[in-house]
């Protein structure tokens, strides 16, 4: 009897502390196509706008420094308007900041008629006057937010976090989220390269550039002495 109970007991332990320590790694649902699948690249809408105060001496040179960047940023979209929202009230120098700020994205080279001068409500009729457009972030995926008991890995999927960081990394470091979308298009090919090439094997010399030891060695030479 005392082994039947003991027994019985440690069988009891045994189930009790295997409900405690949680799920499997992969926390159980629709398993991915591949373990690589379960966190992909993705963009997300995002807007790129910036707050110009309103100056009876008009656009400072910080402004405009502003609007240069926000037009460099501008050129990677795709055809969506650059709005520009001047505060509601009828403000006559907040109305020609707007305007002013219309003439200067002209002049760093956007196209007029993607140009629109809405307005907004406005605590202020001399509130800042924003500018921006719609554009695309990539979506930086949250880790780390639920785990599943790493050591149980009877159904054989891998963890619920798996690749989750390689995918945040990604996200946080691409330049332009529109890669993700579609690959950038090919830049035409060197011509100017190619004929010199051409001409030199027309012309009976050598086509190859020249050895890359013998340029390392002399810029070491040249440095040591």
């Amino acid at each position: 009897m005392t082994r039947t109970l003991i027994a019985t007991l440690l069988t009891t332990t045994t189930l009790g502390l295997g409900a405690c320590v949680g799920g499997p790694a992969s926390l159980g649902g629709e398993p991915p196509l591949t373990p690589t699948s379960r966190y992909q690249l993705q963009v997300e809408p995002n807007l790129d706008r910036i707050a110009l105060a309103v100056h009876d001496s008009g656009l400072s040179p910080a402004q405009n420094g502003a609007l240069q960047e926000l037009v460099g940023r501008y050129r990677y979209v795709d055809a969506v308007p650059m709005v520009i929202e001047a505060p509601a009230g009828n403000d006559p120098v907040a109305l020609k900041t707007a305007y002013d700020i219309q003439s200067a994205l002209a002049a760093y080279g956007v196209s007029p008629e993607r140009i629109t001068v809405v307005s907004y409500a406005a605590p202020d009729p001399r509130a800042p006057v924003v500018v921006g457009y719609q554009t695309i972030r990539a979506a930086v995926p949250q880790c780390g937010t639920a785990w599943g008991n790493l050591s149980r890995t009877g159904d054989n999927r891998s963890s619920s976090n798996f690749g989750c960081a390689v995918t945040a990394n990604l996200a946080a470091q691409i330049e332009d989220p529109r890669d993700i979308q579609r690959p950038r298009t090919m830049t035409p090919a060197d011509a100017g390269r190619r004929t010199v090439v051409f001409d030199a094997y027309r012309g009976g010399k050598p086509t190859s550039a020249e050895r890359e030891d013998l340029i390392r060695d002399t810029a070491v030479s040249r440095a040591v002495n």
